[in-house]
């Protein structure tokens, strides 16, 4: 897309408009594609490894994934007698991923110099047969950044409906590997080679317990951990190296969160340079096994919220 200026071609940002929001030493930019978490820094010490205005996001880079996070099996499922039949976007091993709306451009509702609410209609179409509003608020304070969101159902019939973010935290280290990793989960999923749960198994005593502080070192995650243990109502994942701490923590509305260490990106020079933790409400494949869905009934809503801290 561009704009035509005094009969100059300017270029516009892949990823649309931009929405800056600060206070207390926080700042977050936040692109109008994907509704998307570009950018967000503590007194000037960036909090995600994020990319630049002249860049699209890769490897769903800050992005809202919804109406289903992660994989679905083949593209297909059914639910309530209605079938859903979805692009195959990761086709290497058949699997739809991340949903319908991480490409789309969203609209602002609301807005101030501490937050913005971003807005996106899921249309019915044969990969979802129902409509979903989306708001997205982004909220930036002394205290951190927290994001908020409610999906409503325009539909006439029952919905299906997950939703996932996708942050990668950094510490500003060049690489995760020396970074100390805390995830206060009991369970993981355990995945076939198209990333699809076979089943789960207990962390506890094995290399994926990460319920006390842990170096990473050379553990390679790509995977969804559960049974999440709650403080004051939140699940929290500590990143920390030996200048910084960040803390990603999530309202109960989320009972999955993925850590991906970053092994398959490109170009190479990205990897292992931050750590995608990704909160979910539902597992990978949720749509096609009914694990954990949210039943979005015609004219309801459901809300939730998560957020950083540094």
């Amino acid at each position: 897309m561009t704009r035509i200026t005094t009969g100059v071609l300017t270029p516009s940002p892949p990823t649309g408009e931009q929405f800056e929001i600060r206070a207390g030493g926080r700042d977050a930019v936040i692109a109008a594609v994907g509704a998307t978490l570009r950018s967000y820094r503590v007194d000037g010490h960036d909090v995600i490894d994020g990319f630049p205005i002249d860049e699209a996001a890769s490897a769903g880079r800050g992005q809202v994934l919804a109406p289903w996070p992660n994989r679905l099996e083949d593209g297909t499922y059914e639910f309530d007698g209605h079938r859903g039949v979805a692009a195959l976007d990761e086709p290497e091993h058949a699997n739809a991923i991340h949903g319908l709306v991480r490409w789309l451009v969203w609209h602002q509702v609301a807005r101030s110099a501490d937050a913005v609410t971003l807005r996106c209609v899921v249309p019915e179409q044969p990969a979802f047969p129902w409509r979903v509003d989306l708001e997205v608020e982004y909220r930036v304070s002394p205290d951190g950044l927290e994001v908020t969101t409610v999906a409503t159902n325009r539909a006439a019939s029952t919905a299906p409906f997950g939703i996932g973010f996708h942050p990668y935290l950094t510490t500003g280290t060049t690489s995760i590997d020396e970074a100390y990793l805390t995830i206060p989960a009991r369970r993981r999923l355990e995945t076939d080679r198209r990333g699809l749960p076979v089943g789960d198994s207990s962390v506890i005593g094995t290399d994926f317990d990460f319920t006390d502080p842990k170096v990473i070192g050379e553990a390679r995650l790509d995977t969804a951990f559960t049974e999440l243990g709650l403080d004051a109502g939140a699940a929290t994942v500590r990143l920390e190296s030996e200048t910084r701490q960040v803390e990603l923590w999530m309202a109960e509305g989320f009972r999955y969160v993925m850590a991906y260490t970053g092994d398959t990106l490109e170009p190479v020079d990205r990897r292992r340079r931050g750590i995608a933790i990704e909160p979910m409400t539902c597992p990978p494949n949720a749509l096609r096994t009914g694990t954990d869905l949210i039943r979005l009934e015609p004219g309801s809503s459901w809300t939730s919220r998560w957020g950083i801290r540094a």
